[in-house]
């Protein structure tokens, strides 16, 4: 199953107003995490979610690279250790 991680990640661009959390939300689901993605002030999305790093970095390299909403033009990532917390993968 591999290390289980916690990844919250801030996407930059156009993100806001074009679908992108819930696009962000269904591939979360897809690959089997948990967390959510949320909207923040300044026009980013914050991405919180937690699984197996392996999964964690897949969903990573899908905000940076994948068919996205709107347009991204930056991600920035922390890891950390998870809380467990989340049930499913919400939008806030």
């Amino acid at each position: 199953m591999g290390e289980q991680v916690r990844m919250t990640a801030w996407v930059r661009g156009q993100v806001q107003q074009v679908g992108f959390r819930w696009w962000t939300r269904s591939r979360a689901l897809e690959i089997g995490l948990s967390g959510y993605a949320s909207n923040l002030s300044d026009g980013r999305v914050q991405v919180v979610a937690e699984g197996s790093r392996e999964d964690c970095e897949k969903l990573l390299d899908l905000l940076r690279h994948g068919d996205t909403p709107g347009r991204v033009d930056g991600v920035t990532e922390i890891w950390a250790t998870p809380d467990g917390g989340y049930d499913g993968f919400a939008i806030r």
